[in-house]
């Protein structure tokens, strides 16, 4: 599409190619193979020599126009669809990294990613160093020869910590390494890493892209040569989007702005209210935290995610999930309906206490994804557990 069309006008229209009926909506193909006119063609589709789709592990008209529309809503040249968010992260690393290579993280991560880079890639000769998210020179003492990789969540899961991404990637070009921005709590409606110097950006589809909680997918973005690497590992491994999934995340990415400015709205208010009640709470668009400044200058609000801390710990807390009756407790997030998690029994229950100490996540934290309900509504439910 034409480069000065609006973000808005991209998530509804980028990414259309109309087949020989003409529809209006998006075209959903469901099938695991394509059939070619001749020998000739299949050997050059299957050469590179000639453009086209093939089989459906690596080529499907309907992932394209996902692939193409995030594409055009990040800013990048090139975007892989992969089956979700982990594997998505799993597809970056394997495709450009080697036994040997070193990983430079924030140890402020979903518990997963902790899991994959401490001990997955490790078993493969894949080295990783944890450091804060938030200090830059952290990441500097941490390079070595071997770094190839820096991979941050901003914000973070589940305390919302913020990195820098124009300093990071400052660290990482003077390491010889990439930068890759999970943006699964922004997405590309509050934030643009690659505007911001990062190589390579990250998404769980399945949270905010999709919007509903219906599909699982994940992406990751960047130069046209650099995702070479990443389309070459997901031909090959295999860990695709399907179409079905790809057809859901286009209808997604439609509402995607309206959604993350009324539900950022929304977790600002709560957090507002969460405040003023004496609770101790994590959210970048509030002027007390720590990050606010750097929120507001790479961010266009605070987001839609926060997490709040009760005294307590875990018996304070559990009484809060338990005792709301319309919040969804899950830990999946970035949903129309606000949910509700207790992070060191939940999304970071497989990392060591050692480690979700050092990342801050305490047993009476709890984090809240807000959804599209009334915020009074919203306010009601935790008050039950919050003592009224």
């Amino acid at each position: 599409m034409e480069d000065d069309f609006k973000f808005e006008t991209l998530a509804v229209r980028s990414g259309i190619h109309r087949s020989q009926f003409n529809e209006h909506s998006e075209a959903l193909y469901l099938t695991s193979s394509f059939v070619f006119d001749s020998a000739e063609q299949a050997a050059a589709r299957f050469k590179g020599e000639e453009p086209g789709n093939i089989y459906a592990r690596f080529t499907n008209p309907t992932v394209t126009a996902f692939q193409e529309r995030l594409a055009a809503l990040e800013g990048a040249e090139a975007c892989v669809a992969t089956a979700s968010g982990m594997s998505a992260i799993l597809a970056c690393a394997m495709g450009l990294l080697s036994s040997g290579d070193h990983i430079v993280s924030s140890r402020s991560i979903f518990g997963s990613t902790v899991q994959l880079f401490g001990n997955i890639l490790a078993r493969f000769g894949i080295e990783t160093t944890f450091v804060s998210a938030s200090d830059s020179s952290e990441w500097e003492r941490a390079c070595k020869p071997s770094t190839r990789l820096f991979f941050v969540e901003t914000p973070s899961n589940p305390l919302v910590e913020l990195s820098d991404i124009s300093a990071l990637a400052a660290v990482a070009g003077k390491a010889g390494a990439k930068l890759a921005v999970d943006n699964c709590f922004c997405t590309p409606a509050i934030q643009k890493p690659l505007e911001l110097g990062a190589d390579i950006v990250i998404h769980s589809a399945t949270k905010y892209l999709d919007g509903q909680g219906r599909v699982l997918g994940g992406a990751v973005l960047g130069s046209a040569e650099l995702m070479e690497g990443v389309r070459n590992f997901l031909r090959t491994a295999g860990p695709t989007m399907s179409a079905f999934n790809a057809w859901i995340f286009l209808k997604g990415m439609e509402t995607l702005k309206v959604r993350m400015d009324a539900q950022s709205r929304a977790a600002l208010e709560i957090a507002q209210w969460l405040e003023s009640r004496g609770v101790r709470v994590y959210y970048p668009g509030l002027p007390s935290h720590p990050q606010h400044e750097l929120a507001m200058m790479q961010q266009k609000s605070g987001g839609a995610i926060l997490s709040f801390e009760v005294e307590g710990g875990r018996e304070a807390a559990w009484k809060i999930v338990n005792s709301t009756r319309m919040i969804s407790i899950t830990a999946n997030l970035g949903d129309t309906k606000t949910t509700i998690t207790h992070p060191a029994t939940t999304t970071h229950g497989r990392i060591s206490p050692e480690a979700r100490e050092a990342a801050g996540i305490r047993e009476g934290l709890l984090r809240i994804a807000v959804g599209l309900e009334s915020v009074e509504d919203i306010k009601r439910d935790l008050s039950r557990g919050l003592g009224g």
